[in-house]
This record gives structure tokens, C-alpha cells and sequence, in this order.
């Protein structure tokens, strides 16, 4: 879904509003019938959950209150999202870590048993096919979390390798985790409020960390990560679980965790400076250009050995002709496709996420311009419904991040 959750879920909002409700319901839950659901499909139905097409599934786009009450709600004290249209797996064998290294840029070998972080799958002209956070269960083991709209090239993708791996000897098996769902819980309550249902101490479960432990009574996988800047968690319930587990959150929290939809957690990640794919990252983009140089393990600059590296590897040398920056602007906020202009009105790139930020009560954006314009601080013109507004290139994250690190 391009050009951004928010506005979609604003556009909704005010139609629903003013508009005749069954004709709105026909026009943006027509193919309601083919979509998937998740297993808190009926329970987001019973909190007022606006449901809309997502990736082949039936999501909440959000609930009774505003995206901008959610929004800044999630900073203040927290939210939960369902994110089971997300695809969870598991790589077994002795083989796992050196099959899966030839398909993303991270040192997955260099991580220690039960840490993780985000990578990019890329292609053989180093095009990002997908970014995913993998995680080191052990050195047998990797779990990883693919985009619900990326799955099926994905699976393909993994698995097209994995025959040809395994003909050579490799020894690699999958395990496609559809038994399971995902409730990413994030904020300052996040912690708090997940103590309540778990004996383990999570003050020692620093971002990027992984535990396999009882949540409410259910084995779960946790990993202290997330998508809004905050600090927070995903947790792989099963699914038979994931309603009793989300009931119990939100009780444990005495109404101040709220259930929260996509509406929102496109809002929270672009304050966050957080790519979504199929926005701000495709098939055409590499790492390096996403300003995902970070991801790119030091091993793996040396030496290689990932789909496209000589490409990514060049323009690491060399540099980029394109890069992934941040904007603020005046006027009305910019959107997916919305022109960049340097001050002489020449085109030098392209807006792929913006909208009014909730916390910061002003407009923000991301895009690619030609190298050279990069630097923060630079004045730009962007291009809104055919008329140039001001913009400067702006550091991101816009609103600083909240990660769980040791002191």
C-alpha cells in the first residue's frame, strides 16, 4: 500500500464521518470476503477497530480514537499492535548462519546467541528485496520476520537458495511459524506493563535481544525490538494464546496501553525515521542508498559474498548517487511521489513518506535526492498538488529514539 497508512486512515476517517457509512464500507471493504484474517480479527471488531486491506489481510487502520490521539498515546504510555500478517520463520542446521549470509548484508555469524538485528535481503544487482530484523537463537537456529506484503517473493526467494544449497551438502531446514501470531507492545509502559505476566526479569533483556520464555502462562518468543522509536517488544504467541494475551495487556495496563492500528504505526515510524518497504525502500534500491550502511556488517564489507555485494561494495567505496534523507517543510505536508526541487526548481528526487507529525505538530518527510543535496540543512522546494513549498533536509530520527541499551 503506497503513499502512506496515515492519510489513509484520515481519509476514512472523515468519510465515515460525513458520508453515507455503506457506501464508504462497500468502496474499502469490498473484497472483505478474500482478505485473511488474523486470530484478534473478531476482538478488533469488538474495540471499534476500522478494518481495512493490507497486504492480503484484514488489518485495523485504527481504532475509536484518532490516529493523532494513538500516536502521541504510544509515546506517552504505549500501544499494542497486532502484526500477525507478519511471516515468522525459523532456519535450522548445522548450516543455517552461512546459507542465510549469502542472502542478506548482516554478520549473522558475529552475533551472539539470542541477539539480533535488522538486515536487508538483496538481489544480484544489490536491490533490497526485503529488510527483516533475524535474530541468533543459537548458532543452529535462526528466527527471522519478513513483511506480510513481501512474503510470498520471500519464501520463494529462501527457498529457490535452499535447494541449491542442500544439493551442494548444505544442511539447512525451515519451519514457517503460521502457528503463531505477533503482538508488537511498545512505549514507556511496554516493560511495566509485561513484567506483570512474565517471571523473567526483563530489566536484562536489553533492544535487540531475544528470550524463549513463558508470557501469561504461553511459550513465547520475545525479542525487545520494534517499529516506533520506543522502547518495546514483539511477542510470537501462539495463536491459540494471542487473544487471552492481548486481553491481559491491556487489563494489566488499567486502560493506559490502547490497542492501536496501522494508521498510527505509519505515523510512529516515520517520526521514527524508519523505512517501510514498498515506500521507501524496493527492488531498485540498495543498503547503501537507504542510508542502511550501519546494517552492513564489517566482515561483510571485506569480504563479500551476499547477492549484488559488488555492486553495494562499489558504491561504498565510491559512494551513492542517490540517498535516503529526511525533510521538514511549510504548507501542506508532502506525500509518496511529491516532487524535490533545489532552489532553482530543478528536479533533484522524490518524496516516498511524509505527513503531519502528531508529536512534533509540524510536517515531515523522507525521500531520495542526488547526492550533493544530502546534507542537513539544505534548503529544498517540495512539490505539493503542482504548487513549491519550502523544505530543509532534516536529521532523522525527527523524534529521538527510546531504545532499551545498557547505561
Amino acid at each position: 500500500m503506497r503513499g502512506g497508512l496515515w492519510q489513509l486512515g484520515q481519509s476514512i476517517t472523515r468519510r465515515l464521518a460525513q458520508a453515507d457509512k455503506k457506501a464508504i464500507t462497500r468502496r474499502y471493504f469490498a473484497s472483505e470476503a478474500d482478505l485473511k484474517k488474523t486470530v484478534l480479527y473478531d476482538f478488533h471488531i469488538a474495540h471499534g477497530g476500522k478494518m481495512v486491506p493490507f497486504a492480503g489481510w484484514s488489518m485495523p487502520i485504527q481504532y475509536k480514537d484518532s490516529i493523532m490521539d494513538s500516536t502521541i498515546n504510544c509515546r506517552e504510555y504505549g500501544s499494542l499492535f497486532d502484526v500477525s500478517h507478519m511471516c515468522g520463520l525459523s532456519l535450522n542446521g548445522k548450516d543455517c548462519i552461512p546459507f542465510l549470509e549469502k542472502l542478506v548484508i548482516a554478520d549473522v555469524a558475529g552475533l551472539a546467541p539470542g541477539t539480533g538485528t535488522l538486515t536487508v535481503f538483496t538481489n544480484e544487482k544489490g536491490g533490497a528485496i526485503d529488510d527483516s530484523v533475524i535474530t541468533k537463537v543459537t548458532d543452529d537456529h535462526i528466527y527471522l520476520v519478513v513483511n506480510a506484503g513481501c512474503r510470498d517473493k520471500d519464501l520463494a526467494h529462501i527457498e529457490e537458495h535452499m535447494k541449491s544449497f542442500k544439493a551442494k551438502g548444505g544442511q539447512v531446514s525451515w519451519h514457517i511459524h503460521d502457528e503463531r501470531s505477533l503482538l508488537a507492545l511498545q512505549g514507556p509502559l511496554a516493560a511495566p506493563v509485561l513484567q506483570h505476566l512474565t517471571k523473567e526479569d526483563l530489566s536484562k533483556i536489553y533492544f535487540g535481544e531475544f528470550r524463549m520464555l513463558d508470557i501469561n502462562g504461553s511459550h513465547c518468543f520475545l525479542t525487545r525490538t520494534g517499529y516506533t522509536g520506543e522502547d518495546g517488544f514483539e511477542i510470537s504467541v501462539p495463536s491459540d494464546n494471542a487473544v487471552d494475551l492481548a486481553k491481559a495487556i491491556l487489563d494489566k495496563s488499567e486502560g493506559k496501553v490502547r490497542l492501536t492500528g496501522l494508521g498510527a504505526r505509519d505515523s510512529l515510524r516515520l517520526e521514527a525515521g524508519l523505512c517501510l518497504y514498498g515506500n521507501d525502500m524496493e527492488q531498485h534500491t540498495t543498503p547503501v542508498e537507504a542510508g542502511l550502511t550501519w546494517a552492513i556488517g564489517k566482515r561483510r564489507k571485506a569480504e563479500g559474498g551476499f547477492l549484488g555485494a559488488e555492486v553495494i561494495l562499489k558504491q561504498l567505496a565510491e559512494g551513492p548517487k542517490i540517498r535516503r534523507v529526511g525533510f521538514s517543510s511549510s504548507g501542506p505536508p508532502p506525500r509518496s511521489h511529491s516532487e524535490i526541487q533545489d532552489e532553482k526548481g530543478t528536479n533533484i528526487g522524490e518524496i516516498t513518506s511524509g505527513g503531519f507529525s502528531p508529536c512534533l505538530k509540524k510536517n515531515i518527510a523522507m525521500g531520495y535526492v542526488n547526492s550533493g543535496y544530502h546534507k542537513a540543512g539544505t534548503k529544498v522546494k517540495l512539490v505539493v498538488r503542482g504548487k513549491a513549498y519550502d523544505g530543509v533536509v532534516t536529521k532523522m530520527p525527527f523524534v529521538p529514539t527510546k531504545y532499551y541499551k545498557p547505561s
